[in-house]
């Protein structure tokens, strides 16, 4: 039998240290990380179109009335329309047009987002999957390969120093019979 030369377990020790340590900070990380995923996909669905939709809606009406500012001063005889009222049209229509294109890039946004994140999800999904199946039971594995290392350590230290069995033991003495309980008749 090949003889083991077993100088420390020192490595597996700090190892399997080092794992836990891993484990125990992987995964709240992994669910902040998958947290963050929903609460963006939450934002863009909902807060972020709903925000541009009343945006839109607001800009549209200032537009509408601005409009209805510099019309109202077109048909009166009584005045000219003034610069200010035209500048306000062309304000509204630049702040209606800009409420538009974000809506626009919302509605991107919403459509693209799971196409986009669900590559990243599926991996974030087997690394979770690693730290609550496969990484438990390596450390469980490290912890009995450690135990049987130092049963085996313990075993093979006496004989290795040169100290030989007592001359009283059983296996000092391998060609006599063992004692028999039973009595021969």
């Amino acid at each position: 039998m090949p003889e083991a030369h077993i100088t420390s377990l020192d490595a597996l020790k700090a190892f399997r240290a080092n794992l836990l340590i891993y484990m125990t900070k992987a995964r709240p990380t992994l669910e902040e990380v998958n947290a963050d995923v929903v609460r963006t996909r939450n934002w863009v669905e909902n807060d972020q179109r709903t925000l541009w939709e009343g945006q839109m809606k607001r800009r549209t009406r200032a537009l509408e009335e601005a409009q209805a500012a510099l019309f109202s001063a077109n048909m009166s005889n009584l005045r000219d329309a003034t610069v200010a009222e035209q500048t306000a049209v062309v304000k509204a229509k630049q702040a209606r047009n800009a409420a538009e294109d974000k809506l626009r890039v919302i509605k991107l946004w919403n459509r693209n987002f799971d196409n986009r994140t669900e590559p990243l999800v599926k991996q974030m999904e087997r690394l979770h999957s690693v730290l609550a199946n496969d990484l438990p039971k390596a450390v469980a594995f490290l912890t009995q390969t450690i135990n049987t290392l130092e049963a085996y350590a313990g075993i093979v230290a006496p004989s290795a120093s040169g100290e030989s069995a007592p001359a009283n033991s059983p296996s000092a003495e391998p060609n006599q019979p063992a004692p028999s309980s039973e009595k021969n008749l």
